[in-house]
């Protein structure tokens, strides 16, 4: 799926430039230690507001839930996210999207 990719490259690329700006060592460790797409993608969010939330989904809110739900199940063997909460959906899809950016970019 490619919903929203290339604003999610962006906020990857924004961060990446970030990291490396304040501490190219600390980049280059994460890199290394394969934590790069945590630091990124799980350790704050990437939205925050229920409104904005049902904005950024749209019309594609239903693709999503879907492709979460796919990938939970085939990566966790169950389902975590609570689907219903549109802040959670977000962060979860921009999580795998981030994951599957950062694959691309390390490769």
């Amino acid at each position: 799926m490619n919903f929203k990719q290339e604003e999610i490259q962006q906020y990857l690329d924004d961060q990446i430039k970030e990291i490396k700006e304040y501490d190219i060592e600390r980049y280059n460790q994460l890199v290394e230690d394969g934590d790069l797409h945590n630091e990124i993608f799980n350790t704050d969010y990437y939205l925050i507001y229920t409104y904005e939330a049902e904005e950024w989904l749209g019309s594609k809110v239903f693709d999503i839930i879907r492709y979460v739900k796919e990938y939970e199940n085939d990566t966790f063997g169950e389902e975590y996210t609570d689907v219903s909460d549109p802040v959670k959906l977000v962060n979860m899809y921009v999580y795998i999207i981030g994951e599957e950016l950062i694959g691309e970019l390390l490769n």
